[in-house]
This record gives structure tokens, sequence and C-alpha cells, in this order.
């Protein structure tokens, strides 16, 4: 070594910050921030290792592969949804909000929806919501077939409504917008044969119109008038 140089002082492994102990939770809010913010094909078990300075291997002790965690992700985001009260004001206010809630959460994270599309809500967050839909569906005097297949579709709807809200919010967040996607939907639908597409010409607005929530207000509307004045008959 030359004169009058000192070598750097050894860093201690105890100064660095101490990892966060693996758990089950830690490894789903890890997939989450990874979904939020890269997306459903940047989603593995190496990349969430990754994520919490582990390694794959480390995880399969807490969750069995990527569709365990896919599902338990989904059940989290759940938990983000506020239950309604047991009474108070009317059942289809309040299963509204429910179902509002149940859509948002699951739209604010990308692709989850699909996810949740795909498997039966079986997590104590879905399972809560379910209980608390049955409720409010007994509530307004379904019978219990009725209810127990109403809770079914309406659950059919919702991830297929947030999937959608979800793959809009992408599109925005790539660089566009909803506004634009509709106009360039609705100047292809202007620009149509009306010979032979009469019918879509002719209702271009009113296909295009509607705010989102809107549109997801009518639907629930039509699903609960349908269910009511269709009982089940086994």
């Amino acid at each position: 070594m030359l004169a009058g140089m000192t070598s750097p002082a050894p860093v201690s492994r105890r100064a660095r910050p101490a990892k966060a102990p693996l758990s089950r939770d830690v490894i789903v809010r890890a997939g989450l921030r990874i979904l939020d913010r890269d997306g459903m094909d940047a989603l593995t078990m190496r990349r969430v290792g990754t994520e919490l300075d582990t390694g794959a291997a480390s995880l399969y002790v807490y969750v069995r592969n990527r569709d365990e965690l896919l599902t338990l992700m989904c059940d989290e985001a759940l938990g983000e949804v506020p239950l309604p009260a047991d009474r108070g004001g009317s059942w289809r206010t309040r299963l509204t909000n429910l179902v509002n809630a149940y859509i948002e959460a699951l739209a604010r994270h990308r692709g989850l929806a699909l996810v949740a599309l795909g498997t039966i809500p079986a997590g104590p967050n879905a399972l809560l919501i379910t209980e608390r839909m049955l409720a409010l569906l007994k509530e307004g005097g379904l019978t219990d077939d009725t209810a127990a297949w109403a809770v079914d579709l309406l659950g059919l709807h919702l991830t297929a409504v947030a999937a959608e809200q979800s793959a809009h919010h992408d599109q925005t967040v790539d660089g566009g917008s909803e506004a634009a996607y509709l106009q360039e939907v609705g100047d292809h639908f202007a620009a149509l044969p009306p010979d032979r597409f009469p019918m879509i010409t002719a209702l271009r607005e009113p296909l295009l119109a509607g705010s989102g929530e809107q549109r997801a207000t009518w639907f629930l509307h039509v699903l609960l008038t349908g269910i009511l004045a269709t009982p089940v008959e086994r």
C-alpha cells in the first residue's frame, strides 16, 4: 500500500438494514406492488423474491405457486372493500354501494379482476363480502336458492366490469385515454356502410353514451330487477 493511504474501513453486515421477516402477508403485498407497478407479465415468483431480497425457493414455504399467490392477492385487494351495515336504509342502496366498492377494489390492481373471474371466492375477505351480499338479498325477500344463485350471477358481473375498468386504466397509463379510445370507436362506427350496418350506424351515439358509472348502475338495476322477478325453481 502506498505511504499516506489508508484502506477503507470494513462495513459490518450488522450495519445493513435488516430484512423484514418473510410471511405470507409480506409476499402477497410484494406481489401487489409488482403488479401495480409493472403489470401481470412481470409477476413471477423469482421477481417477488428479488423484491424481498431473497430467492424464489424461500417463497414456496409460504405460497405453493404463482396461481396461489394470485388468489391470495385477489383476496387481499378485496380486504379494501368496506362492508355495509346490517340495517339502516334501503337494502338495494347498501348492495349497490357494496358492489361499487368491490368493482373499484379489483379494478385498482392491473389484471387482478381476470384472476378473480376464474376462481371461486373462498378467501376470508371474499367470504365476508359473499356473506353480506347473501344477507342483503335475503333482506330483499329472495328465497334461499335464488339468493345463492344471484350471488354467483352478481359475482360474474362484478368481476367482468372490474376487468373492463382495469383495461381502460391500462390504456390511460400507456399514454392513451378512455375519451380518445371512445372517439376512435365512434369514428369507426360512423365510417361503416349504412346499407350493411343500418342499426349500428343509426344507434352510434347511444351505443357509446353514458359514463362507466352510469352504465354500471343501470346494469345492476337490470340484474336485480330480473333476479327479483325470476325465482329459482328446482
